[in-house]
């Protein structure tokens, strides 16, 4: 009898991440040789010189995608494609039509900047206007003939839409009351202006591995939800070196939601431009390259852990070491700067909510011209989608509130309205699978007809895919839209449902109960019933958040 024995096979080495730092620059798809090519932002001058004279058809592919993204504008989708189509090539999804996002770095925004891009968005995009929950502004329905016309008078206003997407850092998220909230630890605004008008610029930043999103907030209230940043700089008070700021790295939402992690440091409000280089830098040379939906910083922060990001941090791009500092002290709500609101030097600000921040090209150029009648200059974007207008007088405050209550800016929302979120859905968007506006719209009609208000604060997201723009995983009700089967088996409009998410204290990712799915045409009264078995079934003073933590699955069905 003869025995054979097997050679345990080699073990294989493992794939190159595209990391450039450790398998060089050769690109390892399309979407990394496309920006190595020629840099995203070159596009701008061919939709000037050749794109908006010969007209859509003119775009190179390469160009359409993903270079327009370098410059604020993706294609939106052709109307009335139901989510069956989800999926499908971009050349059978897209319209011949462009959203395009305009930046505004910290929410700062004044009456002449609000009045531009009402008149833009009247004048080119249909009267379209949406608030975004990064701060910024979205038009729809823009050709590629008026873009370097809208480029031109946006500039006269100090406004751009250069890195508002693409694989760049993102619109930089701010404190919308930088410098003026009576809360405050420190201001962070100044370290904004320098990144953007210095940094940002640079080649060196133009070419990273994805998307890159930072938020610089000293305010108290937590209010840019650094939790689910890339990058973020939280403010806290050091018991020795005083204010400053402690730094998050690799947050996330979509569909690997990640935390942000503290690194345990310190850092000043001059230091924060270096830092943000300095991490940005890890991110373009140590992110992962070859698989698109690998490539966020998150996951290099989960395979490194915050210690070594630290250590690379300090030793391979700052040149020193930061000291070790405290963590903010959370803060689960009040987040948001809705109503009434003491400034620092006396005067006050007030903050309203649109619902789901959506507006008109109209009602923006009245917003701009009613605070102009009362002497406003600074008004701010949030990333609730909340307008801000600051240094008013106390006299002004009940006279203005009327005025904007009018215009349909509510400034004592009900706590449903308030806390709506939801994406852009099928109606424009390529990657949805279900509507979702005029859906959260619906809900938000009918649960204050039928409950008039609630005296708890209350988060519902509507998203119309896993992608997370309405961070349906930090929500109270998340809803990420998807296919599902109706009693005939049937594919139609639905929702996953996401129960108990925050940020703040006791931070997580909301739980999905087995097998639940909600039918589109069924969701308010499945949210309905929800508020109702919670009002019924709640212990004294308890709030919405913490009754869903402990409620029985069958009152959340």
């Amino acid at each position: 009898m003869t025995s054979t024995t097997t050679k345990p096979r080699p073990a294989r080495a493992p794939k190159p991440e595209g990391q450039w730092k450790v398998d060089g620059l050769a690109p390892l798809n399309h979407d990394e040789q496309v920006k190595q090519e020629d840099p995203g932002i070159a596009v701008k001058q061919r939709v000037i010189d050749t794109y908006s004279k010969e007209g859509f058809s003119s775009i190179a592919p390469d160009d359409l995608y993903p270079r327009m993204k370098f410059v604020g504008m993706y294609t939106q989708r052709k109307q009335n494609l139901g989510g069956e189509h989800t999926g499908k090539d971009n050349s059978e999804l897209h319209d011949e039509y462009f959203m395009m996002r305009i930046r505004f770095d910290g929410g700062q925004s004044s009456p002449e900047r609000a009045r531009v891009v009402g008149e833009i968005s009247r004048d080119y995009a249909r009267s379209t206007v949406d608030f975004t929950d990064r701060e910024n502004i979205q038009l729809h329905w823009v050709r590629i003939e008026d873009a370097p016309a809208i480029w031109d008078k946006l500039a006269t206003v100090g406004l751009d839409t250069l890195d508002a997407c693409g694989d760049v850092p993102r619109v930089i998220l701010g404190s919308p009351v930088a410098g003026v909230a009576a809360d405050e630890i420190i201001d962070g605004q100044p370290a904004i202006d320098v990144i953007k008008n210095d940094y940002l610029p640079r080649d060196e930043f133009q070419n990273l591995p994805r998307k890159f999103k930072t938020s610089i907030s000293g305010n108290a209230r937590q209010d840019v939800t650094h939790e689910i940043q890339d990058l973020a700089f939280q403010g806290v008070v050091h018991p020795e070196l005083g204010p400053g700021f402690q730094v998050f790295v690799g947050g996330g939402l979509s569909t690997n939601p990640m935390l942000a992690r503290s690194l345990g440091v310190f850092v000043t409000l001059e230091q924060i431009p270096e830092v943000w280089a300095g991490v940005v830098g890890i991110f373009r040379d140590y992110g992962f390259r070859r698989l698109r939906n690998r490539a966020r910083l998150k996951f290099l922060v989960a395979q490194w852990g915050p210690e070594k990001f630290r250590q690379v941090l300090q030793d391979e791009y700052l040149g020193f070491a930061l000291p070790d500092g405290p963590d903010p002290a959370p803060n689960l709500i009040d987040r948001d700067h809705i109503g009434v609101h003491e400034q620092n030097d006396g005067r006050f600000y007030l903050g309203v909510k649109p619902t789901l921040g959506h507006m008109s090209g109209e009602q923006l150029i009245a917003v701009a011209e009613i605070a102009e009648k009362y002497g406003v200059t600074r008004i701010r974007h949030t990333p609730f989608k909340e307008v801000l207008f600051l240094d008013l007088e106390q006299e002004q405050i009940e006279p203005f509130s009327a005025e904007l209550d009018a215009l349909g800016l509510y400034t004592k929302p009900s706590e449903f309205r308030r806390g709506l979120l939801s994406c852009t859905g099928l109606e424009f968007c390529k990657l949805a699978h279900v509507t979702t506006k005029s859906r959260a719209i619906e809900l938000a009609d009918e649960l204050e007809e039928r409950f008039g208000d609630l005296d708890s604060p209350i988060t519902i997201s509507l998203n119309g895919c896993p992608n997370a723009c309405a961070r349906t995983q930090v929500s109270d009700i998340g809803l990420k839209g998807q296919a599902v089967s109706d009693a005939d088996g049937n594919y139609v409009e639905g929702f996953q449902v996401h129960l108990g998410g925050t940020v703040g204290e006791g931070a997580n990712f909301g739980r999905k109960l087995r097998g639940h799915k909600v039918l589109s045409s069924e969701l308010t009264d499945y949210v309905v019933r929800v508020v109702g078995n919670y009002q019924d079934k709640r212990a004294d003073g308890e709030i919405f958040r913490d009754w869903l933590l402990r409620a029985d699955e069958e009152d959340l069905q």
